[in-house]
């Protein structure tokens, strides 16, 4: 007889929403499916797009005779994160001349978010008490919620952000909830490239944000997915970030390089720390190591290697720029085109919100049940959020798209529903 195994009892968890609709993708047999929603860069083959100076400088490290593989400290690649603190700051940031800012190199994005939770878990000095409140954009995307959840953090509220009726941003329902809520809550923000949705403040809705938080003793926590790929422009992209650090703001900043150097399997990313004084910065990095031992223990260098070869190089970061300018007018083009699309097709609405977004994603506005038409009618997989990311739409699969969006608007949707 065999023995009863002492994971008996463990179910089977939930996938994810995302995990989900690829499944289905992958199982529909339809030869006009489409797949809208990703967090890659796509290509015009649905690929993860590796750009040619990536794949060029990834030969140059490796041909390096003088290369060791030898571990990396546990803050990570100092050169790396130098670099990454100054492309976030500007070199002639104040708070790096003053040695208050500083990084330390995690796996990625999600590797930043989980180390910045611990330490606000650990050492965010909120009378004594653990972390408060955290507070994140409504919709948010991704696995934020899960990672500080992770750390132990279960005081996750949210803020408007989203105006469904305006499809877009506003941010007078944003003020309100930050008026609201509890002295030295940590606010969650999207630097740029808002995810899922793609609207941005103006530089004057960051300015009266960063006065209620500089008034109501609120902590930033930004998020920097891919800078540069939502304007064109990295110090444009990081622009509300170096704003609050001018206003002296303290902050934690997480910031990855898998979307905009194409470095999906390298795991690359920093915690950017900006603290009030350089004794602080070395005690919070002191901790950071303690956490980073008990999580992955070392960094991997190759990606790292790559970013600081490129961003301490002027051609390589001259050539990287005018990548990031080139994947950012594609997507412009792929949201023109779009729109164009369901023009002709005579949707009675405007949809001008598509070509106002940025970055990547794109909130189409679209209900839940016009979202599952599109699923279970057009074979076209998305979230329930309706955002897609637009750098999934091709060429091939652009007409079926707007016709079944078109479809989705404009038809008796009860009749689907038996």
């Amino acid at each position: 007889m065999a023995a009863l195994s002492s994971f008996a009892d463990t179910p089977t968890a939930q996938p994810s929403e995302e995990d989900r609709l690829s499944l289905a993708f992958l199982k529909d047999r339809s030869t006009e499916k489409a797949l809208l929603w990703c967090t890659e860069y796509l290509n015009e083959e649905g690929h993860g797009s590796l750009l040619p100076m990536t794949r060029k400088v990834m030969l140059q490290i490796y041909s390096d005779p003088t290369l060791t593989l030898d571990y990396l400290p546990t803050l990570g690649l100092p050169e790396f994160t130098r670099s990454a603190t100054e492309l976030a700051l500007g070199r002639d940031s104040p708070a790096i001349r003053e040695n208050r800012a500083g990084g330390v190199q995690t796996l990625g994005g999600t590797g930043a978010i989980r180390l910045g939770a611990e330490l606000l878990q650990r050492w965010y000095n909120v009378g004594g008490a653990r972390c408060g409140p955290v507070y994140l954009s409504s919709p948010s995307g991704g696995s934020v919620a899960a990672t500080l959840q992770g750390a132990g953090i279960s005081d996750i509220r949210s803020y408007r952000y989203w105006d469904p009726d305006k499809k877009g941003f506003s941010v007078a329902p944003l003020l309100e909830d930050l008026e609201v809520a509890p002295e030295q809550s940590v606010i969650v923000l999207y630097a740029s490239a808002h995810c899922p949705t793609g609207a941005e403040p103006s530089q004057s809705d960051w300015k009266q944000i960063a006065e209620v938080m500089m008034r109501r003793r609120l902590f930033p926590f930004f998020l920097l997915p891919s800078q540069g790929l939502c304007w064109g422009d990295p110090a444009q992209d990081a622009w509300s970030l170096r704003y609050f650090v001018s206003l002296g703001f303290e902050l934690l900043c997480a910031q990855s390089f898998s979307t905009n150097f194409g470095l999906y399997s390298d795991r690359v990313g920093s915690l950017l720390l900006v603290l009030k004084h350089s004794s602080l910065l070395l005690a919070v990095q002191s901790q950071a190591a303690s956490v980073v031992h008990t999580l992955w223990s070392r960094p991997p260098g190759g990606g790292a290697r790559l970013v600081t070869m490129v961003l301490n190089n002027p051609a390589l970061l001259a050539e990287w720029k005018e990548g990031l300018r080139v994947m950012v007018e594609r997507g412009m083009l792929i949201r023109e085109k779009l729109k164009e699309r369901l023009r002709m097709l005579g949707i009675p609405e405007f949809w001008d919100h598509v070509t106002q977004q940025r970055g990547l994603y794109c909130c189409t506005g679209l209900t839940e049940e016009q979202v599952q038409f599109l699923v279970m009618t057009c074979h076209v997989y998305l979230p329930a959020s309706g955002c897609v990311n637009v750098t999934a739409i091709s060429g091939r699969t652009l007409d079926h798209v707007a016709e079944s969006i078109y479809l989705a608007v404009t038809s008796d949707l009860q009749e689907y529903r038996h």
